[in-house]
């Protein structure tokens, strides 16, 4: 088989960094107790790598809530950043703190501060469930709104004066456009900020381009990601070719590949590398089948919802 690797795929520079800080923390202190509070990225193999080092997960339904099973050592905030309540608590108890936030997510964060200091209400386009928007809706609480659609756009119902709209960084162009259309329509003096993360959409934009000369897509991530669930959306809606959703190279079922002479592979942001090139390696090694029948869309083996990172 024909394998196309696309790029930019994988780790991101948010993700690298991310797992540098755990990877030193766990070697500087070792015998002590250390917890990443929540996934540090949605990927297991990450998850478990650190686990063999000593990083324990604390995954609960919010940060402020896994905070609670913390009670000594060292804490280590994840990339998707966390609310300022999350940091006084973690100093309340004592807790040493490693931040290992993306830098972009410090830039909204930054941003809605600012913008709620000056007065403006804010609107923020992101995923309900998802740690980087309970973050960052926690630096101005009573002065942001979350949504996902144009139909919660148009239920909404703002205080006069200014204001502002901003994005989770992890989405997308394609995701957010219509939503801040209809923001605009609703409320024309409206500022628009943009802070998706340029890694997403070039990941995104890649994908897809490379798509349209490939007869199938493999996207290799976690089911928990959001970007990697998207990556397998993208595909199928703007480029209309099947895409595969696999962990590892075991998931990879060969009846998917019916007919097809070129398949491209792509990665999530919190993939690693090693897992890419197992997946990549197993590809190149089936040989092309006749088409029995037409290959159906899906995001393979993993539930098809997006994750939550």
């Amino acid at each position: 088989m024909e394998v196309v690797r696309i790029v930019p795929r994988g780790y991101c520079h948010g993700v690298v960094e991310a797992i540098r800080a755990a990877r030193r923390v766990g070697a500087e202190r070792q015998g002590e107790p250390i917890a990443m509070l929540g996934y540090l990225v949605h990927n297991e193999h990450v998850t478990t790598e650190l686990a063999e080092s000593g990083v324990r997960l604390v995954d609960a339904t919010s940060r402020l809530e896994g905070l609670e099973s913390i009670r000594e050592g060292t804490v280590i905030f994840t990339a998707h950043g966390v609310s300022p309540a999350v940091r006084a608590q973690a100093r309340a108890r004592g807790l040493h703190t490693v931040d290992a936030t993306c830098t972009d997510v410090i830039r909204t964060h930054d941003l809605v501060r600012r913008l709620a200091d000056d007065g403006y209400t804010i609107v923020y386009v992101g995923k309900r469930g998802h740690p980087e928007p309970e973050g960052v809706l926690g630096e101005a609480p009573d002065r942001i709104h979350l949504v996902e659609s144009v139909a919660e756009v148009d239920a909404l119902h703002l205080p006069p004066g200014r204001l502002a709209v901003t994005t989770q960084t992890t989405l997308s162009l394609w995701d957010t456009r219509a939503i801040i259309a209809r923001l605009q329509e609703r409320f024309p003096a409206i500022e628009v900020h943009n802070e998706i993360c340029n890694a997403t959409q070039e990941r995104q934009e890649a994908a897809v381009t490379a798509a349209a000369s490939c007869d199938a897509v493999v996207v290799v991530g976690s089911a928990r990601s959001s970007n990697t669930q998207r990556l397998v959306q993208v595909i199928q809606e703007h480029a209309a070719r099947p895409a595969f959703l696999v962990d590892t190279a075991s998931d990879l079922r060969p009846e998917w590949f019916a007919g097809c002479r070129r398949v491209g592979v792509t990665a999530g942001a919190s993939t690693p590398t090693v897992i890419t090139r197992q997946v990549i390696t197993a590809l190149e090694a089936l040989e092309p089948e006749p088409a029995l029948s037409p290959v159906a869309v899906t995001a393979g083996p993993g539930p098809s919802a997006p994750g939550t990172g």
